[in-house]
């Protein structure tokens, strides 16, 4: 057979969910790939996957600054808008929206994700993340179903069902390494041994709770009924965990990069760990992914700045303040641009990557200055959504942005209509 032969066989030869090229003692993981249809399911209507990425912050960012003045496809591009005019078809800036009853200030950083009001006077119990959400139904795709990561530090806006926050990654040479370097094949064998080994043990724990099931109460029949979905849910993840296991990594055409040591510099690791998440996508490693900006107290390495950035993001109306911090966050949102640039540059399919990934930037505080919730910084880029420029709700009587959350996840594949205290889908977003 000859090589074009053996390379269209492979297209469409169903392994698993991945396509591999075999050659030369080596193998090698594609990425998603037109011509990969008819492996990934039988409906004439597959489609590319769709993939979600959250940008989040620490510290907001000034409103004047990033809201443009007029609503609509033609607003008049803001400060940090600027930079985006080339790409601004492709996003979306919201305006006057905020989680409903979600206060605290800083400490409503934990519910970035999740909307819900952890901290507050309603509740102390967090709830699942808008992306772990995803990851929880459409995960197993890919050989991580999610991908937590910050800048810096040991806090993420990531919460499982049961309400514990998922600790980043911070590091993104590790970060390529655990996508990229593959283990050698006893470390491999081992690692799907470790994995049969817990699922043997769930296997007996679920034999014995089915043993107590005949003395059982109704009440209590309910709660092990309940108990023994979990424990088929971990069963399937673990058996996807053992197949990954025992499969090499994707090679990429890319070197491990430096991890930048400067605590402050905040703006070169978002760009670092822009570039090993646009690699993760590529690759289909992941498609749930996040990346958490804290609010770094030292000064930020860049011209023009030479105070805190955590200082300067409580100006108190100070100009001099206004004028370092509008460099910190231009830089912030300049990056993010970068970043959905880089995405629609990259051919995925008949279409580009941004336009099968929603990427979000969004924060907590609505003004740090003052520790507030309301008017929270939104922008909402790529998915193949219908973009509408500026979407423009109140500034006073604030719009729920777990509306959005709505049309992400819908965006992704799932069918459903509420997150959180949504009231529905987004008005005015395709």
């Amino acid at each position: 057979m000859s090589l074009r032969k053996r390379v269209q066989f492979n297209f469409r030869r169903a392994l698993d969910r991945r396509t591999v090229l075999r050659g030369g003692g080596m193998a090698m993981s594609l990425p998603w790939l037109t011509a990969m249809q008819p492996s990934f399911a039988a409906s004439d209507k597959s489609a590319a996957p769709q993939r979600f990425v959250a940008m989040t912050l620490g510290l907001g960012l000034v409103a004047d600054n990033l809201f443009p003045e007029n609503p609509g496809v033609d607003y008049k591009p803001s400060r940090y808008l600027e930079p985006l005019a080339d790409v601004r078809q492709k996003m979306t800036v919201v305006s006057g929206v905020s989680h409903p009853g979600v206060k605290g200030g800083h400490r409503a950083e934990a519910s970035i994700l999740t909307a819900s009001a952890v901290g507050s006077s309603a509740t102390s119990v967090n709830s699942i993340s808008l992306d772990q959400l995803m990851a929880k139904h459409l995960g197993d795709a890919t050989r991580f179903p999610s991908l937590v990561l910050s800048t810096s530090g040991s806090a993420s806006p990531c919460y499982t069902e049961s309400g514990a926050m998922i600790p980043p990654e911070d590091s993104p040479s590790r970060l390529f390494a655990k996508l990229f370097i593959d283990e050698s094949k006893s470390e491999r064998e081992k690692r799907a041994g470790r994995v049969r080994q817990g699922r043997s043990i769930m296997d007996l724990v679920g034999e014995d709770a089915k043993a107590l099931q005949r003395d059982l109460g109704r009440g209590d029949r309910d709660r092990l009924d309940a108990y023994f979905t979990s424990v088929r849910q971990l069963e399937r993840r673990m058996e996807e965990a053992e197949k990954w296991a025992k499969r090499p990594k994707p090679k990429v055409d890319a070197v491990m990069p430096r991890d930048i040591n400067h605590p402050s510099d905040i703006i070169g690791r978002q760009k670092t760990m822009c570039e090993v998440i646009k690699l993760a996508l590529q690759t289909d490693s992941s498609r749930f992914i996040s990346l958490h900006i804290p609010g770094a107290g030292g000064v930020i390495p860049i011209e023009g700045v030479d105070e805190g950035y955590h200082n300067l993001s409580h100006h108190g109306m100070d100009e001099e303040k206004l004028a370092q911090l509008a460099i910190v966050e231009g830089a912030i949102v300049a990056q993010w641009g970068n970043f959905i640039r880089e995405l629609n540059a990259a051919q995925d399919g008949e279409a580009t990557l941004l336009d099968h990934t929603n990427v979000l930037l969004t924060s907590n505080l609505g003004n740090a200055s003052n520790h507030d919730n309301r008017n929270m910084p939104v922008l909402v880029a790529g998915g193949g959504m219908r973009h509408a420029g500026h979407l423009a709700f109140n500034r006073k009587d604030n719009y729920p942005l777990p509306n959005l959350y709505v049309n992400l996840l819908q965006n992704v594949g799932m069918e459903v209509d509420r997150f959180a205290t949504s009231t529905g889908t987004m008005n005015g977003l395709g």
